[in-house]
């Protein structure tokens, strides 16, 4: 199960997800479901409905409302995909949480609206389960290929039955992006490989004890220094190392950036990007350290909080399939961007 939640969220609101439509939220607002952020309690707050959550919850329904079965909401995916796993967190909910759950997904326009999606075709992925309260309820949907890669499917857009009412704190969909490659071909040539949206994958770390190696292919720059990947302070020889599997094969890669936005005192002395081609790589071979890597850009000194480009350094730019980000001695870096020319 930990490694379908190590998968990227595919709804989280910092990658364009969005809640377009809710049978009702009385007293929680929608838009709570998709936050980035761990769901928090405050134990004096109300507003002029009731007890103040972090989530969202409907008004109670059952017994009272005639007709009324389960509530809805209906989720656009920031990032289109196939899905290996949900979260219905229901953190904090204890008296007020949903029975069960169950989960629907569709294909549509990414323009489409909630009236639009409610005569969708929509397929059940989750059947009707029971929910914990104030706690994580993580449902595998598919297991993980060799690649490490959810098979199946691509969705657009979700929706979430809760019965018959309540409150969720999160919801968390993990699963591949399945690029619009369409869309960065009417970009340009040249394209971050690396990032989420062209279906990057941080599929191997040596450390991350201080930040996710998750962290370094999100979009936009960091917030802060927790919202990029920072490894413990190392006490033997050697340095820590990442490797990113690019959205497709780079048939060049024409620019690297390296930045340590946000890391000053705990920025690496220095780096160096290596490569390989092999789109089967599994992500045990990735991790091995007798495997042969070809040097992409030498060992480079680092400026803390600071963004470098490099261009002109690059040794071996053609043919990339996966690079590893050696960092010495260890520290953290917040961003990583490939921009390449994917393979037609």
């Amino acid at each position: 199960m930990t490694e379908i939640a190590e998968l990227v969220d595919l709804a989280s609101e910092r990658v364009g997800g969005a809640v377009l439509a809710a049978s009702d939220e009385f007293f929680a607002p929608k838009e709570s479901l998709l936050r980035p952020t761990k769901p928090v309690f405050r134990e004096d707050e109300y507003t002029d409905r009731g007890k103040w959550m972090d989530g969202w919850e409907t008004r109670r329904s059952f017994g009272r409302v005639p007709g009324h079965t389960h509530d809805w909401c209906i989720v656009k995916l920031g990032l289109a995909g196939s899905i290996g796993g949900i979260d219905v967190d229901t953190r904090f909910f204890r008296g007020n949480y949903p029975e069960s759950c169950s989960v629907e997904a569709c294909r549509a326009d990414a323009e489409a609206d909630g009236e639009a999606l409610a005569g969708a075709a929509w397929a059940e992925i989750l059947p009707r389960s029971r929910l914990n309260g104030d706690s994580s309820n993580l449902f595998v949907l598919e297991p993980l290929d060799d690649l490490g890669r959810v098979p199946g499917p691509s969705w657009t857009h979700l929706r979430l039955n809760i019965f018959p009412d309540g409150g969720v704190a999160r919801l968390r969909v993990f699963g591949t992006v399945a690029p619009d490659w369409a869309r960065y071909r009417r970009i340009g040539s040249t394209v971050d490989l690396a990032s989420l949206g062209a279906g990057g994958e941080v599929v191997a770390c040596s450390d991350m004890f201080f930040g996710s190696r998750h962290n370094l292919i999100q979009p936009g720059r960091a917030v802060n220094m927790g919202d990029g990947w920072e490894t413990k302070r190392k006490r033997a020889p050697g340095q820590d190392w990442v490797v990113v599997r690019l959205g497709t094969r780079a048939e060049r890669v024409r620019a690297v950036e390296l930045d340590t936005l946000h890391f000053k005192g705990n920025c690496p002395e220095s780096a160096a990007l290596d490569a390989i081609d092999d789109a089967a790589a599994t992500v045990r071979s990735l991790s091995d350290a007798t495997r042969p890597w070809t040097a992409l850009l030498p060992r480079t000194k680092l400026r803390p909080h600071a963004s470098r480009l490099f261009a002109e350094e690059l040794l071996a730019p053609t043919g990339v399939t996966h690079v590893r980000l050696s960092i010495f001695p260890d520290g953290g870096v917040s961003r990583l961007r490939i921009f390449a020319e994917p393979e037609s």
